[in-house]
């Protein structure tokens, strides 16, 4: 990139804006590979129609991907697996 040159014949230089820092470390992941192990077996469930809803599998077959995916990380969770908290409901 050329510099310009002003009025007065002074050459004036551009610096680069300093970035900021991210508090996290580069290669903080969200989820830990054991929460994705436990989507996958969720998912696998609800293929076969084994997969259930409800507190100890009471309720009814889960037929809806993101309910699957749901009940996959809520396991995760329970188990200690890295998963971020679950987000609260603003009603």
């Amino acid at each position: 990139m050329a510099a310009r040159k002003r009025a007065s014949g002074k050459k004036t230089v551009h610096k680069k804006a300093a970035r900021k820092k991210s508090t996290h470390p580069a290669s903080s992941k969200r989820y830990g590979a054991a929460a994705s192990k436990r989507v996958a077996s969720a998912m696998r469930r609800r293929k076969r129609g084994t997969l259930k809803s409800g507190p100890g599998g009471k309720g009814g077959t889960v037929k809806s991907r993101e309910q699957a995916i749901a009940i996959g990380l809520s396991e995760a969770r329970k188990t200690g697996a890295k998963v971020p908290r679950k987000r609260s409901t603003s009603r």
